[in-house]
């Protein structure tokens, strides 16, 4: 879930009128066929796909060299969790900085950037903190990357294009998950380097394919127009968390994101715990379990997304975010493979079901001014919660059984994720604030 953003934004015309409910769809209904016929769309679409895969074979293989060379499951989660890092501090400076440039120049020359660094995490014989540090400039990439992707979607898709293109992406995003820890798995307990190589690879095709498809556009924000960053990314933590409905909805995610990430997280040392024996056997477990939960998160989307009316879905995230932590709660029984699997694959089932719907509410209440900005703050908050809920709990599993930290951490989760809903505003809240911002879109820009 850490590459699949809670926040996009929308083109001004996918902001309803203030007579229709959030999450009402426009007139015009576009098809995935009618999007994919966008030479453009494909190519950003494609690079991100390659990138994706890469970055899922790494993070196994990566996870699986530093357990073997220090079994500690403390180093492990480290180690998955130094991915995050980058957004504690700097995810949302490096965010706004993408508006400084032209985001198609910011995505290729992250893609160049990690491809050499990653290259570098497979040289044979580098000492863990060397692995650990390469690890944490190679995530330094991602925010700018992200957040200039993210805002030019809305310069290649309009109207109800923009909404299904994002569905497209966040299903093809799932499915490179699934694919890639699948395959990283078994590979990482085969030849790891091979993996990270691999991932070198994804980002220059990447790279190249933004070279090719996607056209040149000047950056949004003239250099005279640029003031101190420092200044233009607290404008984005004040946006996020001054507008009443738009802290509720961070407030929720952020919660949420707290233990969803775990099983994933811990992957590589939960399958040596269950699966002790052959590398083979241990690979699998781990493979399994990785792509467990964005196996659920499809289902869900399917499920809910296709087949709920949009006032349903509304009415469901309240229970779906209390569900996902619940979820987890049977690991407490220190539960068998298979059903450690159902169990993250019911979490990505609920954030699937909640997660579009509260990122609809997010858009729609969201000044079209503070795209990167406020992509970053909820990008980085995501990551945060993530990187932190890994590595607290892999340092917790060094003294305690995993399914025991696992399990009681998730029943901190209700506990948590109530607190949370207890502020979650009403329907008419959400209403004001979108009729807010379709104002404020409206209005002139002053020159």
């Amino acid at each position: 879930m850490e590459d699949h953003p809670v926040v996009h934004h929308p083109a001004r015309t996918n902001t309803p009128p203030p007579n229709e409910p959030p999450g009402s769809q426009p007139e015009h209904r576009a098809t995935f066929g009618e999007v994919l016929a966008i030479r453009e769309y494909r190519g950003m679409l494609g690079a991100s796909v390659l990138s994706w895969i890469g970055d899922y074979l790494a993070k196994a293989a990566v996870t699986t060299l530093v357990y073997e060379q220090t079994q500690s499951a403390g180093m492990a989660a480290a180690t998955f969790a130094i991915s995050f890092a980058p957004w504690v501090l700097l995810g949302p400076m490096l965010a706004a900085v993408a508006e400084r440039y032209p985001y198609r120049s910011v995505m290729i020359v992250s893609d160049l950037a990690r491809m050499v660094l990653i290259a570098l995490v497979a040289v044979p014989g580098l000492p863990v903190p060397v692995l650990i540090g390469l690890l944490f400039l190679t995530a330094l990439g991602n925010p700018p990357y992200e957040a200039a992707r993210s805002a030019l979607y809305p310069a290649i898709l309009t109207g109800d294009r923009l909404v299904v293109g994002i569905s497209l992406n966040i299903s093809a995003g799932q499915a490179a998950q699934i694919g890639g820890y699948l395959a990283g798995g078994v590979l990482a307990a085969l030849n790891p380097r091979m993996s990270l190589l691999l991932d070198a690879g994804t980002f220059a095709v990447s790279a190249l394919l933004l070279t090719l498809v996607v056209r040149h556009r000047p950056a949004v924000a003239s250099s005279s127009a640029r003031r101190n960053l420092v200044r233009e990314t607290a404008e984005g933590f004040r946006v996020v968390f001054g507008i009443p409905a738009l802290r509720a909805i961070a407030v929720l995610v952020f919660s949420v994101t707290l233990f969803a990430i775990v099983p994933e997280g811990l992957a590589a040392v939960w399958a040596h715990h269950l699966a002790p024996g052959e590398d083979p056997g241990r690979g699998f477990a781990q493979g399994m379990i990785m792509l467990a939960n964005p196996a659920g998160y499809v289902l869900g989307g399917i499920v809910v997304g296709r087949f709920m009316a949009p006032h349903v879905r509304r009415s469901l995230i309240r229970p779906l975010a209390l569900l996902t932590p619940i979820m987890l709660v049977p690991a407490l029984l220190n539960p068998s493979l298979a059903a450690v699997c159902l169990m993250a694959a019911a979490c990505g089932f609920c954030l699937a079901g909640m997660l579009p719907t509260i990122n609809a509410l997010f858009v729609q209440a969201l000044p079209n001014v503070y795209r990167a900005r406020a992509f970053g703050v909820m990008q980085g908050g995501v990551q945060i919660m993530q990187g932190g809920a890994v590595l607290i709990t892999g340092l917790l599993a060094n003294h305690w059984p995993l399914h025991q930290v696992i399990g009681l951490w998730s029943v901190a989760g209700v506990v948590l994720v109530l607190v949370a809903l207890s502020a979650w505003p009403p329907h008419e809240r959400f209403t004001a604030a979108i009729e807010r911002a379709r104002r404020l879109n409206e209005a002139p820009v002053a020159g």
